[in-house]
């Protein structure tokens, strides 16, 4: 082995870039804290400020997006992707995910309670979703917008499984709060597909208005048929049986074509299929779709 000079010391690492607050809604000395991850390029934004991605689980995608949106931007002719801001909406943990907050946070109302995740924690509850949307409305947005450059014409919103759950929701509650919509491994079978009460309870006129797009996609082994590293696990029966249930990859296809339908155009909503991946696996591929979908450097030639 070859010698070598340690020229520091070992520090932590930090993304450039990059800038992480805390922040809690107003008037309820209750609620909890979010951590937000912010990243800004370098550089002059356009006349019409940055292009934005919001994503929610922030602390397990806002690395991830980064270096996707950093390695792709430097190299517009050849990935077609420019620079833009991400904006990450976490929670004060080193984890990747606050269980107990994201079932609340990203669930439709009415909810319900369940039993804790662990012996003598707090009961699970759902149905916060109406809340967190507001949080980022009303009071995240405004508050950036007023620090940044921000394009209004060009925001995204990012989420996987809940958080895909809870971008339809945000779709369905308001539909011109973002131009592009990304529902990664959507969770639309929770509680009895409830969901498709606020898709329903949307107008026509709505849907006539809109001008988004929704991206729905999901892993190839979201269906019956498993990964083949879980075939011969001791539980893929019952993993069998619950894919079967949620059919997140049927589900998904048939929503981007009922999107369509009502939305009355044939671009409206896509659905892909990410080849090899499981609902896990998944996530950076529909990360790096959701930074393409963003930060578009040209469209195409008509």
């Amino acid at each position: 082995m070859a010698d070598a000079t340690l020229i520091d010391t070992w520090c932590p690492a930090s993304l450039p870039g990059t800038s992480v607050f805390d922040i809690a809604p107003s008037g309820d000395a209750g609620v909890l804290p979010y951590r937000v991850f912010v990243y800004t390029p370098s550089g002059e934004a356009s006349e019409t400020g940055w292009p934005v991605l919001y994503m929610v689980d922030g602390n397990a995608v806002f690395a991830t997006a980064i270096d996707a949106v950093r390695a792709q931007a430097s190299y517009p002719k050849g990935t077609n992707v420019t620079h833009g801001m991400v904006v990450a909406i976490g929670y004060p943990t080193d984890a990747a995910y606050d269980p107990l907050r994201r079932s609340w946070d990203l669930s439709p109302p009415p909810g319900r309670a369940y039993p804790p995740f662990h012996m003598g924690g707090p009961d699970v509850r759902t149905g916060g979703g109406e809340d967190f949307l507001r949080f980022i409305e009303d009071a995240l947005k405004p508050m950036l917008e007023a620090r940044f450059p921000i394009d209004r014409g060009r925001q995204t919103l990012f989420g996987h499984s809940f958080g895909g759950l809870f971008a339809l929701y945000a779709l369905f509650r308001r539909p011109a709060a973002f131009r592009t919509w990304v529902a990664a491994s959507p969770a639309i079978y929770w509680e009895d597909t409830v969901i498709a009460r606020s898709r329903d309870a949307l107008s026509g006129d709505d849907w006539r208005d809109f001008k988004g797009r929704v991206l729905l996609s999901a892993g190839e082994y979201e269906t019956a048929e498993l990964a083949p590293f879980q075939r011969r696990a001791p539980d893929a029966e019952s993993r069998r049986t619950h894919l079967s249930k949620v059919r997140t990859v049927e589900t998904a296809r048939e929503w981007a074509d009922e999107i369509n339908v009502l939305a009355g155009r044939v671009d409206a909503a896509t659905f892909e299929r990410f080849a090899g991946e499981n609902h896990m696996s998944v996530l950076p591929v529909a990360v790096n779709r959701a930074v393409q979908a963003t930060f578009v450097a040209q469209t195409e030639e008509p």
